[in-house]
């Protein structure tokens, strides 16, 4: 078992990597063997140059095609998670973690809670009904558990990814076709929509797994991904439960069951804040974080771990020619912890 006295992890889309030749939704060529390969030297030269014991990636369509980036021989003692028998089919959660810290077998989330319901008659008369009909993420969540000190707790960590802010699609569904003159020029805002009411409820149905695993139970969880939303956003918020942050040092902080976003952690250290993962027409946002409970929060009476900094990796998002060079469209985020209990 390993004794580490220090832990890093880090999220990382992967920007739809697939074996070259297979396509991606609309584009039925995909990647050809030039540019695959731009992607590969990329992909293994951000992830050998920000050194993490656990990764986790996000528009993952092959395990082949993450095979080859770890073939780099400086990350033959990871082992990677991936579904079995994933060949291209549609993009996944995935993930990569130091062989002597993973403990037991990854699992998909792909369905929300049995008892998930987003429904109310409104609560006073001038609020009509409301009900969404929903019961599955669009990209299943990976859930893996990983053991960096004999001394410790195991860490159960949750790779996300949530619905886009980009709008759903509409232009297929039977009503739009039927009344298409009408909706034609309201389909962004609808399908606008219908992704944030999605995403939302994916935020709530993790919310909920999330709270059944730690209320009680002191166990420490790391949350990390592409969520597709700000650090302040309402998705966040859900999923954070908005804890108080405590600077007073005094190690009385904590909550049993709300998460610590290390970007908040971050910029209590930082003069100046200039933190962003995604650029779309021209605006820079964090959609990419990465969550932690109590266990790692410096200022809580149960911290296990202490938060040492994050790293952010964006420096190729201020050129918009992505298929070309190989890059990311997102910002890769590290974190690093060094073991440290609260006595």
């Amino acid at each position: 078992m390993a004794g580490r006295t220090k832990f890093s992890i880090a999220t990382f889309n992967l920007y739809n990597l697939n074996r070259p030749g297979l396509p991606i939704y609309s584009d039925s060529d995909g990647w050809d063997a030039k540019a695959y390969q731009r992607k590969l030297d990329w992909t293994s030269a951000i992830i050998v140059n920000n050194p993490a014991d656990v990764w986790g990636f996000q528009e993952l369509w092959h395990q082949g095609a993450i095979e080859d980036v770890f073939a780099h021989k400086e990350l033959a003692n990871y082992q990677l998670l991936v579904p079995k028998g994933h060949s291209g089919q549609k993009i996944v959660c995935g993930g990569a973690v130091k062989k002597d810290i993973l403990v037991g077998e990854p699992e998909w989330i792909e369905q929300f809670p049995d008892k998930f319901i987003l429904q109310s008659g409104g609560g006073d008369q001038q609020t009509s009904e409301i009900s969404v009909k929903i019961d599955s993420f669009s990209r299943p969540i990976l859930h893996f558990k990983v053991h960096p000190r004999a001394d410790s707790k195991e860490i159960s960590v949750y790779v996300v990814h949530f619905k886009s802010k980009s709008p759903t699609r509409i232009g297929s569904e039977d009503w739009y076709q039927n009344d298409k003159d009408y909706y034609k020029q309201h389909q962004e805002a609808i399908g606008a929509s219908i992704s944030t009411i999605r995403r939302t409820a994916e935020a709530t149905a993790l919310r909920m797994i999330l709270t059944e695993k730690t209320k009680g139970t002191d166990e420490p969880v790391i949350v990390l991904g592409d969520f597709n939303d700000s650090q302040h956003s309402n998705t966040l918020n859900i999923i954070t439960g908005q804890p108080n942050y405590i600077l007073s040092g005094l190690n009385k902080g904590g909550s049993d069951v709300d998460l610590y976003s290390l970007a908040t952690l971050q910029q209590y250290r930082s003069d100046r804040d200039v933190y962003y993962t995604h650029i779309y027409k021209n605006l820079r946002e964090s959609l990419d974080h990465i969550l932690v409970s109590q266990e790692f929060y410096d200022n809580s009476r149960k911290r296990l771990w202490a938060f040492k900094g994050m790293e952010v990796s964006n420096d190729h998002l201020n050129q918009d020619n992505h298929k070309e060079d190989g890059t990311s469209d997102h910002g890769v985020i590290r974190a690093m912890f060094e073991y440290r209990p609260h006595t």
